[in-house]
């Protein structure tokens, strides 16, 4: 069975003290289900967090890395320094890290395969715009994606790969894409995965939707075949709806 997964992202939001009071939060709610759950704070707050999750079932993802080891690349963090504080999950092109800082195929494909080298688990993020939607060329555009930064990498390397479907046009506008839209795009990128490695590869990977995903809609798009949770954002800043969100898998 696939492993099924809800991360939240914080991104630049937090304090390391409202970090630390939202993790309290979290950890007094009640988490009912067998997904496995991350958080990812920003930078300065990793190490705290780790320490303050210890002994619970919440992991921690960073939201971006570098991709070399060490150098001269001022305000950059490497994989082996997210490893120094105990975070071993990051996320990856995820469409605000595209959109603003120009993080692209080639680029992409260079820290998705430094997380690998450090046996890191890499939640990659991919999705169109809705231009590329209403023009009918969603399928074209995550494709490209995945093929340019993914599918270069060996099938054993996919044991650490969640892909993390974001429809660009429903992140932070309330848009959501409907159950029967998350499920359709899944199902082909399932198959996508499965025609360039095989059908053990694909149906391994779990594939996660983001995209506003709420207490309300949680359940209905989870519910999906090849839905295997969340990447949520605003939601996550709440404890009270995050586990919400969590218990609906």
């Amino acid at each position: 069975m696939r492993k099924q997964i809800v991360a939240g992202n914080w991104k630049m939001n937090l304090n390391q003290v409202e970090s630390l009071q939202l993790i309290e939060a979290l950890k007094s709610t009640k988490n009912t289900s067998r997904a496995e759950v991350l958080v990812a704070p920003n930078f300065t707050a990793l190490a705290a967090s780790v320490e303050a999750l210890k002994g619970t079932n919440i992991g921690v993802a960073a939201q971006n890395m570098h991709q070399a080891e060490c150098g001269a690349f001022t305000g950059e963090i490497s994989a082996q320094m997210l490893l120094g504080v105990g975070v071993n999950s990051v996320i990856l092109g995820h469409s605000e890290r595209r959109e603003y800082f120009s993080e692209y195929g080639e680029l992409l494909s260079a820290k998705v395969d430094a997380a690998l080298n450090h046996n890191m688990q890499v939640i990659f993020c991919f999705g169109e715009l809705l231009d590329d939607r209403e023009s009918d060329q969603h399928f074209d555009v995550v494709t490209e994606q995945l093929t340019e930064s993914l599918f270069h990498l060996p099938a054993a390397a996919w044991k650490n790969i969640v892909l993390a479907y974001e429809p660009v046009w429903a992140i932070g506008t309330g848009m959501t894409a409907s159950p029967e839209q998350a499920q359709d795009m899944h199902a082909f990128v399932r198959k996508t995965v499965a025609d360039h490695y095989d059908n053990a590869v694909a149906n391994n990977c779990p594939i996660l939707y983001g995209g506003s995903v709420k207490p309300a809609n949680a359940s209905l798009i989870f519910s999906k075949p090849d839905v295997d949770g969340g990447l949520i954002g605003g939601a996550a800043l709440s404890a009270d709806d995050f586990t919400a969100i969590i218990n609906a898998i």
